[in-house]
């Protein structure tokens, strides 16, 4: 049978694929060292777990409603309210299996075929993906490394076209780890206003911040660009829950209703048990976020002074979220391989440490390294990565 064109047109995501890979050299025998997960070593707080665990002992086992449960919107709006002094009402908000499902469920909603949407490089690699399956054209602008992978005003004007529907804001951002500053911030959204375009701030990393860094949220700005923003958010990272699949927007009224009635015909709600995690998480928390945090800033103090030091490695130090994305394009020229891609896989072969090739985020130049696991191990790692490079000039 034949497929469907919008199916047949997606890419394999490239930090899924190298963490299979990885996952079966290990199977295999191999000591491999997987760099190429996106998610927090750490396990799910024990305060978090106990929560679910009891509801589902007190029978909390049915449907909810499509879009999440009435108290866990009430922790989200708190935790809206305590750490960015926004307000949004129970229906300018919608629980979501997951910050992915969310931003799959918003291009759904708010694009028509052919529209626009502006995707700054380097990006998450579902962004464009989702813009295509949802109909829409992704429309790559590049960020340019020189100025720490930051789109500019002008930048962001000169993308914008009569078929722009909405623009990507994603700080801290995957894969590079930099954050905009409120002066940024408000400068990129005031194109936005202007332009009439919808701001979609991805901000599931806002809680994994370093160097004294304070988070902003763009719809914190002002009444007007919170009007013309959907906040995406999730508890995947900031409480080590990638599997417990709870994300969230919040906007514009009409938007999240749309987006719940298709989420009603689609997923329906999500997992009830972990919907009383999260609720736990927002309400009960226990220190363990900080704790994460503060594990997460000594790793990336260590090993960002190591990777530097490695011949034909640049990068741009990250202010959040727990990855390294070092410009190699010095060391592969030196090597026999012709491109990042071809390198990537030779680390992977020879030396057994995956890390995932910047192709998949818009940036053949730079590999991706998560430094969410051991000190001990990332180390080994840049050892080997070192070795590799000298051995393949």
């Amino acid at each position: 049978m034949e497929l469907s064109p919008r199916v047949a047109a997606i890419t394999p995501s490239s930090t899924l694929a190298i963490t299979a890979k990885a996952k079966a050299l290990r199977a295999e025998g191999h000591d491999v060292i997987g760099l190429g997960a996106g998610e927090p070593d750490f396990n799910t707080p024990n305060y978090i777990i106990e929560a679910a665990t009891r509801s589902m002992q007190e029978g909390h086992t049915k449907y909810t409603p499509a879009g999440g449960m009435a108290s866990l919107k009430e922790a989200i709006r708190s935790k809206f309210n305590q750490d960015q002094n926004l307000d949004y009402t129970s229906n300018e908000i919608i629980v979501t299996s997951g910050a992915k499902h969310a931003l799959a469920l918003l291009f759904q909603t708010i694009l028509n075929e052919g529209e626009e949407v502006i995707v700054p490089s380097p990006y998450w690699v579902s962004y464009p993906e989702q813009v295509k399956i949802a109909g829409g054209e992704a429309v790559v602008v590049e960020a340019k490394e020189s100025n720490e992978f930051k789109l500019t005003p002008q930048e962001l004007k000169e993308a914008i076209t009569d078929k722009t529907k909405a623009f990507i804001l994603n700080s801290p951002s995957n894969p590079t780890g930099v954050m905009y500053s409120k002066e940024e911030l408000q400068a990129l959204a005031e194109v936005c206003v202007e332009k009439g375009i919808l701001i979609v701030s991805d901000e599931i990393y806002e809680k994994l911040i370093y160097g004294g860094m304070t988070h902003t949220s763009v719809a914190q700005i002002s009444d007007q660009i919170k009007q013309q923003t959907i906040v995406i958010n999730g508890v995947s990272k900031s409480h080590s829950m990638t599997g417990w699949r709870i994300g969230y927007a919040a906007g514009d009224e009409k938007i999240i209703k749309a987006m719940s009635n298709l989420a009603s015909h689609t997923t329906s709600n999500p997992a009830v048990m972990a919907q009383y995690g999260a609720v736990a998480a927002y309400n009960d928390d226990d220190g363990s976020v900080e704790t994460m945090r503060k594990a997460f800033e000594d790793r990336l103090d260590t090993a960002f002074n190591k990777l530097t030091q490695i011949d034909g490695f640049t990068c741009v130090k990250p202010q959040g979220a727990f990855y390294l994305f070092p410009n190699v394009k010095k060391a592969v020229e030196r090597s026999s391989y012709k491109t990042t891609d071809d390198w990537v896989k030779g680390l992977l072969e020879h030396e057994k440490v995956a890390v995932v090739p910047g192709s998949g985020f818009g940036s053949p130049d730079n590999i991706r390294l998560s430094y969410a696991t051991s000190l001990e191990q990332f180390e080994e790692a840049l050892s080997r990565i070192k070795r590799f490079v000298e051995q393949s000039q």
